[in-house]
């Protein structure tokens, strides 16, 4: 897909998808009538306001009209809630001292309010996207309960080091989890570091890209220093499922969400960012913040950084961890250096407070 025909779905067209569905539209501008702070325009031209919507957005960016947003409650999750959202598992010790983590993890298919009016017919795990971000210490013996109640096959590849019979995929040991099946994945966790998880069967990136993934932490033996923690998962929707390109790009679900409501931080406080890029249909995405610079940790398998920086790259299924501190008050941009997924939905605020 070109990139004016995804300007043409954001600036307002009705898009049917290949599944039959119809998709709303994007009403990004909303030029409106000229008031007695503007002159009105002339005729055949759009009012020109000032810091209004105007030219694509106006000079603050594109977001949705007017500050409309989804309904958190109707999807059955909120980016924000998801942000700090881990899940240690239920856990137990064993004879030998050693940790025993589970969790259970269904995949279901949901239909996901993805901007004002814009539904999504999605595959998901535990009901939202991204899926679950499932936490544990390096050295614990994880069992993963997953069960497959979409109307699709299914199954969890887990990145790390594990058995060839508990890769999740296709062929290799319990394989395919069909429709209504269920399966136990169960493997030491190492190395630590931040990986992902997503479901492994063909079409593979139309299961991505419908929302089959979710982020894998595994903690080093002795505990990072103490930080503000939050997950971003960096990802896309290809709504015309076409798989020639996206037509709206997110952080943990929503586009534009974190510019309607910015994250929260602390002045000075260490704040750590689990980074994760699942981006389909796009070779690369990237994360760029201003006014600051980080830390960075590529896949955080290793406890010194290897570059200080506002900007980093990453290919599909790379992650890395960011660390920085905000020593000024006020509000800080994050967004996709790649400017048009930015204007696509990839963009949000930090909000730095005493």
């Amino acid at each position: 897909m070109t990139s004016s025909t995804r300007r043409r779905f954001m600036l307002g067209g009705t898009v049917a998808a290949s599944t039959g569905l119809a998709l709303g539209a994007l009403p990004l501008r909303d030029y409106g009538p000229a008031t007695a702070d503007s002159p009105p325009a002339p005729p055949g031209h759009p009012a020109h306001h000032p810091n209004t919507s105007a030219h694509g957005g106006g000079v603050d960016g594109p977001t949705f009209r007017k500050g409309a947003v989804v309904d958190h409650a109707a999807n059955g999750f909120d980016p924000t809630e998801v942000l700090r959202d881990f899940d240690y598992g239920k856990t137990s010790t064993r004879p030998d001292g050693r940790t025993v983590r589970e969790w259970e993890v269904f995949a279901s298919d949901e239909d996901i309010e993805i901007a004002p009016g814009v539904r999504f017919p999605a595959w998901t795990l535990n009901s939202r996207i991204p899926g679950p971000t499932l936490r544990c210490r390096e050295g614990d013996l994880l069992r993963v309960h997953f069960t497959n109640g979409s109307h699709h096959p299914h199954t969890l590849h887990f990145h790390g080091i594990h058995p060839a019979e508990m890769d999740g995929i296709p062929g290799i040991g319990r394989g395919v989890i069909n429709p209504g099946e269920s399966f136990t994945y169960q493997f030491d966790a190492t190395p630590f570091g931040l990986h992902l998880f997503h479901c492994h069967v063909g079409p593979l990136a139309e299961h991505i890209a419908r929302g089959m993934y979710g982020t894998f932490i595994v903690d080093p033996p002795q505990p990072r220093p103490q930080a503000d923690e939050m997950v971003m998962v960096m990802h896309g929707y290809n709504t015309t499922f076409d798989g020639e390109g996206n037509q709206l790009y997110a952080v943990n679900g929503i586009p534009f969400h974190f510019m309607h409501e910015p994250v929260r931080v602390k002045r000075n406080e260490l704040v750590r960012i689990y980074l994760v890029n699942v981006l389909e249909y796009d070779p690369v995405n990237s994360f760029h913040i201003h006014g600051n610079f980080f830390d960075y940790y590529p896949t955080g398998t290793r406890l010194q950084p290897t570059e200080y920086t506002d900007t980093i790259v990453q290919g599909q299924g790379q992650r890395g961890i960011c660390e920085l501190r905000f020593p000024h008050l006020g509000r800080y941009m994050f967004h996709a250096h790649k400017t048009e997924f930015a204007e696509l939905g990839w963009m949000g605020m930090f909000e730095v407070t005493e």
